[in-house]
């Protein structure tokens, strides 16, 4: 555990992101070209989204500029947003094919569930959400996994996921609110510093967290993992309250203390004081470094129809280049070394 205060451009406030636009990236109408151009050889090949591979989907053109992104992502301010995609010439079949060819151009492609799906609508799916994607009984009331929050209108509390890139792309926008927050982890670790060295000493030691509704639990129905980490002058942080809340309706599992409850709280309120935040607008891609960026979201309103549901598809990928994590990590990542394959979640066998 360090006591020094991390610098550098995945150090910033809202107000300094929201001024900066390093962060902002624009597809020109050669980019286009060389999408569509790509989409037409990956048809010409047999291919659809589940089956394209990196070279089936060839951007030669672009290659400079998604190098740019994958260097702002490790080495910047750990976000990226991407506009020009003009989705509205294509249908859904055509989207998911140029989503899942031009992501795999960010890094390979890993689980979102134990069945192999590398490829998620987030989209309210209703009242059954939470049979589907699992839930605890919390004092007689249903408690909803993070796949079962996610796939609802309701707020999304500061979090990553468990991947070291999430890249989400927006077909739809919602019809009310939905507004995507994103907050410096690394930040919001100085913070803490400075104000409470306590609680940020508390968050480099083990919390738990349950596997609820994320993958196959077998005999391990949570783990712990502490909240921060820094290996090599690299820091990582890995955080969602739901995970470490229902670890606390799991026999077993050690009870959080009042001043690892603390902890968290200041987490999330130093998170929201320092963050930035935008509405999504259609064709436009986020991405974030999982490993430094926070992001949550507001609730938001749909329209009555099916195509006026807010729609995002979402992938997690491993970039070719990424930190080495500290020990103790593998119970999440699998392999921590630097430019390793992992994150995602492991398939049912």
């Amino acid at each position: 555990m360090s006591r020094e205060a991390l610098t550098g451009p995945f150090d910033w406030t809202g107000e300094q992101l929201d001024a900066s636009k390093r962060w902002h990236f624009e597809l020109d109408t050669g980019d286009v070209d060389e999408l569509e151009a790509a989409l037409e050889h990956a048809r010409s090949l047999g291919h659809d989204p589940y089956t394209v591979t990196r070279a089936d989907f060839p951007l030669p053109r672009l290659a400079a500029k998604l190098a740019a992104i994958a260097g702002e992502l490790e080495d910047g301010t750990g976000v990226a947003r991407v506009f020009g995609l003009p989705l509205e010439h294509y249908d859904t079949d055509t989207i998911e094919l140029l989503w899942m060819g031009l992501g795999q151009h960010l890094g390979a492609l890993r689980n979102q569930d134990p069945h192999g799906q590398v490829l998620k609508k987030i989209v309210d799916e209703g009242s059954e959400r939470g049979a589907r994607y699992g839930q605890l009984d919390a004092g007689g009331k249903p408690f909803l996994s993070s796949r079962a929050r996610v796939a609802s209108t309701g707020s999304l509390r500061w979090h990553t996921d468990r991947a070291d890139i999430v890249a989400l792309l927006c077909v739809r926008p919602a019809l009310a609110g939905g507004l995507s927050r994103l907050a410096s982890a690394v930040a919001v670790r100085n913070a803490m510093l400075e104000r409470r060295p306590d609680l940020h000493d508390l968050l480099f030691q083990d919390i738990y967290r349950s596997r609820l509704g994320e993958e196959v639990e077998g005999d391990r129905k949570a783990y712990p993992l502490p909240v921060f980490g820094i290996r090599d002058g690299k820091f990582t942080s890995h955080y969602s309250r739901t995970y470490v809340e229902a670890a606390q309706l799991t026999e077993g599992v050690p009870t959080m203390t009042d001043a690892q409850w603390q902890a968290l709280d200041l987490l999330a309120e130093v998170a929201s004081e320092l963050s930035s935040g935008h509405d999504f607008i259609p064709g436009e891609i986020q991405i974030l470094n999982n490993h430094v960026v926070y992001h949550a979201r507001d609730a938001y309103e749909d329209g009555e129809g099916t195509d006026e549901k807010r729609l995002l598809y979402r992938l997690w990928l491993c970039p070719r280049r990424n930190r080495a994590l500290p020990p103790g990590h593998e119970v999440l990542w699998g392999n921590i070394e630097a430019n390793s394959l992992r994150g995602g979640v492991d398939r049912a066998a």
